[in-house]
């Protein structure tokens, strides 16, 4: 730019002015046509920092220590298998609990409501809300952080919402391995929320030693559109909302259950399941159910149904992780990812059965080696 002079844009009494740029001493100025900001990548934290991290309690490198196990690729999983194998000696000290209910039951209250009063006994508790899947985009909302503001801000407490989808076991192993990590990290109470009423509920009680359902007044309308077997999985079920003039329909709820669950088998051995109240606005019934639960963790223990639970969980984990595996490395093998269209298409076609077709396919990825 040879001289000063106002830009043609400008507004005829615009003061600003273009001025050719001036290269400091020493110094070189390039600038790249069509340059894009780009984000600088944050490095990942190594095993040995995650390791210690985690022991410490340091919440951000606990957070970090999760996503790897959640993570989908490859080398994520294997990096998480070592942090894992080392944290192992660490873990199995806390109390798993389980909690689902009916849409409307108030789960996420609920958990906000015990956890802070677990806090307050000094207790530390880690929650994991399972959140559902877009079974379109995939996407989670994973909002039970928002909706348990008051718990979030504990010192003694840490939230974690994870999402149901995701390859080499989804629930099965993502949820299992941060419950490690958060009893690796000192937390003393673990509380898994469930998305609902559904197969998820027989996927946690296979990972939790006491299994809470949460339910709302009126036994009877709930049980019409809830599964007998759902209830046969509770140690314990709550009537939630026990307060104002719902106090007195809540209480009928709960005799209701107790006469039901008195023709069904308990679903832990040597444990009696039995109905209660509570309300999450009042606090009333909440430090009831911490009893309830202290008394059940100390029954097992003392009859060896915590153990022999325990163990039966690891064999279920073990079986259910060799399934996963199984699944995802029949899709990725080369053959039959190559073969896999054809043959559907003739299926759809009516040209091969379906039978013919998967044995076709087991064929390939038997006989084929994996590249």
């Amino acid at each position: 730019m040879e001289e000063d002079r106002k830009p043609e844009w400008g507004d005829p009494h615009c003061l600003s002015m273009i001025r050719s740029g001036q290269e400091l001493e020493g110094q070189s100025i390039s600038v790249k046509k069509n340059a894009r900001f780009q984000k600088r990548k944050q490095a990942e934290p190594s095993i040995d920092v995650l390791y210690e991290g985690v022991l410490k309690g340091e919440r951000s490198l606990l957070a970090r220590a999760i996503t790897l196990v959640e993570s989908n690729a490859e080398q994520h999983f294997q990096e998480a298998q070592q942090l894992l194998q080392r944290l192992l000696p660490r873990t199995g000290k806390s109390i798993r609990i389980g909690i689902t209910g009916v849409p409307g039951a108030g789960k996420s209250t609920f958990i906000e409501s015990f956890g802070t009063y677990l806090c307050s006994l000094g207790y530390r508790v880690a929650v994991l809300a399972i959140d559902p899947s877009s079974s379109i985009s995939g996407g989670s909302i994973l909002g039970d952080k928002t909706r348990m503001e008051q718990l979030s801000k504990h010192a003694n407490a840490f939230i974690r919402p994870s999402p149901t989808a995701g390859k080499l076991g989804g629930v099965h192993r993502k949820t299992r391995e941060a419950m490690l990590i958060c009893e690796a990290a000192g937390f003393d109470v673990i509380l898994i929320e469930t998305v609902g009423v559904g197969q998820s509920e027989i996927i946690i009680r296979d990972m939790v030693d006491f299994f809470m359902l949460l339910t709302l007044t009126g036994a009877g309308d709930e049980l019409q559109g809830m599964k007998k077997g759902v209830i046969e999985l509770a140690d314990a079920i709550i009537v939630h909302k026990a307060d104002g003039s719902n106090k007195e329909r809540a209480e009928q709820t709960k005799h209701e259950y107790n006469q039901i669950l008195h023709f069904l088998q308990p679903a832990t051995k040597g444990w009696v399941t039995k109905a209660y109240t509570c309300s999450s606005l009042t606090q009333e019934g909440i430090s009831e159910i911490w009893r309830v639960i202290q008394s059940f963790e100390k029954n097992i223990k003392v009859t060896g149904v915590f153990e022999d639970r325990r163990r039966s969980q690891a064999r279920e984990w073990l079986y259910s992780m060799i399934t996963d595996q199984l699944h995802f490395l029949f899709y990725h093998h080369n053959g039959v990812r190559g073969a896999l269209p054809k043959l559907e298409n003739e299926v759809i076609s009516g040209g091969k059965t379906v039978a013919a077709a998967v044995e076709t396919l087991m064929d390939i990825f038997i006989s084929t080696k994996k590249t």
